[in-house]
């Protein structure tokens, strides 16, 4: 079955009958780890290159140097009183040095990853929930400003008790040590340190990817990740000794699991598409030149990164090695995924996961049917079901085949809740199981369809549209390279849609030709969008999603602008900024600066009989 893998949903009842405990190799990650560097510790663990123009220049590290570098940082870590419940958080991007401090931290204590674009104050925030003791940081390096938003944060950091320095230049400080100047001088043969590791012990904390309000905290046990990485391994993804690329970044749950910790496990060979990934535009401009020269069976990736490849010319490169890509993120287009199959000769399959599942739940299997749009079959040994729920979010039944509601999961690799125990209101429909705040359906052949997100759907006088009706038309205009939906401030329904677009090289699209195609093509009458703009870039995450509430905070701001043109003359400038806020979601500061004449009592009025019909709060301020 292993060999095969799994096609079907018999297939995968029929391994399940093997008990978990008797498929997993190790119940901790360091053990699984070290059983994979064993196969063959003079075998490539990681390629590391630092630009997509220099692919051929990587840096290279065996698997015997791997487990070296992780004993060593986590006898750092020992040494700086780090013990089973202490914190390590990281600000890093992606190198080599991650991932030892990653895994190094998991055999000590627990590893807080972190994203480090967030804004300052997020960072604080995380860091201080977190209950920080060791902080590893890049240090002051060109193009990153990681180091100075250290330098601003750490003293509101009570529980911090050292900063471990990685790369960069920086002079001595108090509480600072470099970590090259160190950590030869750690036992990298073993652990100095006796640590009996329980599988429900706390590995890693994540921050969720939510898109308003602090981000939630979710702790992961050593059983959430070495299951998810045997999950990972049962649709015969690759294999060892070959090659995957890795463009995610490190603090991402995929980029943590898909291209670390199960390839590591089985002693396969990653290559480190550069610090930052995809959003190096020498990666993507060189991809097909680095699949050619690694011979890479595989690569992971969102839409947008599959779109963007679309336009870059194969040349020559011999793409035969690759057998597939993993998609996910956002839903991908039936269009676009025949167009990469056709360019580049490798199956797309999609999967879906979220941080609180250890990063995934469900995949189309590789060797079965592939239903583009589809999200595939569960994972063994975790139940993921369709839920009717009340209009309080109360359990009512099961959804029939194909009947959309809420998305839910449950097993061993879903987390037992958030860090801050406030978040996990709500969060459990029933005993054990995590509503995911996804929409879906199952099809009846157990395929999983992702049908929207809760807190996206654009909501009409009570009419929830799923920005998918718009999207999807979208997507299948030629000319059209990125698209979404988002909801405008409507003073009399709440919402309306509306739709960003970013064009292809060459396109002759207009704004026009647009909103008339999407006229004819959009199914629900009330989802036709009433706008459309054709912006030059689109907004996206660090790991290439459209990131919509840049896009729904731009809309906001251009409403609240033309409804304040009603001011007139009591106004000389009026500036508008729109962003997020932790109790309210989304809030607009809006700042006026009177005219001479006007009385400030008036301008107030006004603006509050002008935005009181609209949901989005604001706050304002009268210069003086």
């Amino acid at each position: 079955m292993v060999e095969k893998g799994i096609k079907t949903y018999a297939d995968l009842l029929e391994y399940e009958k093997t008990p978990l405990e008797q498929r997993l190799k190790a119940f901790n990650t360091y053990d699984l780890i070290k059983q994979g560097a064993a196969l063959d510790p003079e075998a490539l663990a990681i390629s590391y290159i630092q630009s997509g123009d220099r692919y051929q220049d990587p840096v290279q590290i065996d698997y015997g140097t791997l487990m070296t570098n992780i004993n060593r940082t986590a006898n750092l870590f020992h040494h700086l009183g780090v013990g089973s419940n202490d914190v390590v958080s990281f600000l890093l991007p992606a190198i080599p040095q991650t991932h030892y401090v990653f895994w190094g931290g998991e055999a000590v204590g627990i590893i807080n990853a972190i994203n480090p674009m967030l804004e300052t104050g997020t960072l604080r925030d995380i860091l201080q929930a977190a209950g920080t003791k060791v902080l590893v940081a890049l240090g002051d390096s060109p193009g990153s400003d990681i180091w100075q938003k250290v330098e601003q944060i750490r003293g509101d950091l009570p529980q911090l008790k050292t900063i471990v320095r990685i790369l960069g230049s920086g002079e001595p400080a108090e509480g600072v040590i470099d970590y090259e100047q160190v950590i030869q001088d750690y036992n990298g043969d073993h652990l100095d340190f006796r640590r009996t590791i329980d599988p429900d012990d706390i590995a890693s904390i994540l921050h969720t990817g939510g898109t308003t309000g602090t981000p939630k905290l979710a702790p992961r046990s050593h059983l959430n990740e070495v299951t998810m990485a045997l999950m990972v391994g049962i649709h015969n993804v690759f294999h060892p000794g070959e090659t995957v690329l890795g463009g995610l970044p490190l603090f991402h749950n995929y980029g943590l699991m898909g291209t670390g910790l199960y390839p590591f496990s089985i002693g396969a060979h990653v290559v480190m598409l550069s610090p930052v990934g995809y959003r190096d535009p020498s990666v993507l401009q060189n991809m097909w030149k680095i699949i050619d020269h690694y011979r890479a069976v595989f690569f992971n990736v969102v839409p947008t990164v599959i779109s963007m490849l679309l336009e870059i010319p194969r040349e020559d490169a011999d793409l035969s090695s690759l057998r597939f890509t993993i998609c996910g993120a956002a839903p991908l287009s039936v269009d676009l995924a025949n167009r990469f199959v056709a360019y580049s000769g490798a199956k797309v399959v999609e999967g879906y996961g979220l941080t609180e599942g250890t990063s995934s739940s469900s995949m189309v299997p590789i060797n079965g049917v592939i239903k583009i749009g589809s999200v595939g079959l569960r994972w063994p040994y975790q139940e993921m079901k369709i839920f009717i729920l009340d209009a309080a979010g109360h359990y009512l039944r099961e959804a029939e085949t194909d009947e959309i509601g809420s998305v839910c999961i449950k097993g061993p690799n879903v987390v037992k809740g958030y860090l801050e125990v406030h978040h996990n209101k709500g969060i459990w429909v029933k005993e054990g199981w995590l509503k995911t705040g996804d929409m879906g359906r199952q099809d009846a052949d157990h395929y999983f369809w992702i049908t929207g997100r809760e807190k996206e759907l654009i909501i009409r006088g009570g009419h929830n549209i799923d920005p998918a009706l718009i999207e999807e038309p979208l997507y299948r205009l030629p000319g059209v390279q990125l698209a979404a939906a988002v909801g405008r401030p409507d003073a009399r329904v709440g919402e309306m849609p509306v739709a960003y677009v970013q064009l292809q090289p060459g396109s002759a699209l207009t704004e026009a030709s647009i909103l008339e195609h999407l006229n004819r093509t959009v199914g629900e009458r009330a989802a036709i969008p009433r706008e459309v703009f054709i912006v030059e870039q689109m907004p996206l995450t660090s790991v290439g999603k459209i990131f919509k509430p840049a896009l729904q905070r731009a809309t906001t701001r251009r409403v609240y602008r033309d409804v304040l043109q009603d001011l007139g003359n009591m106004v000389e400038r009026v500036e508008i900024q729109v962003g997020e806020d932790k109790i309210h979601g989304s809030l607009a500061l809006i700042t006026i600066k009177p005219a001479p004449s006007a009385d400030r009592e008036t301008i107030s009025r006004r603006v509050e009989q002008l935005l009181s019909v609209y949901t989005t709060r604001y706050r304002l301020i009268l210069e003086a």
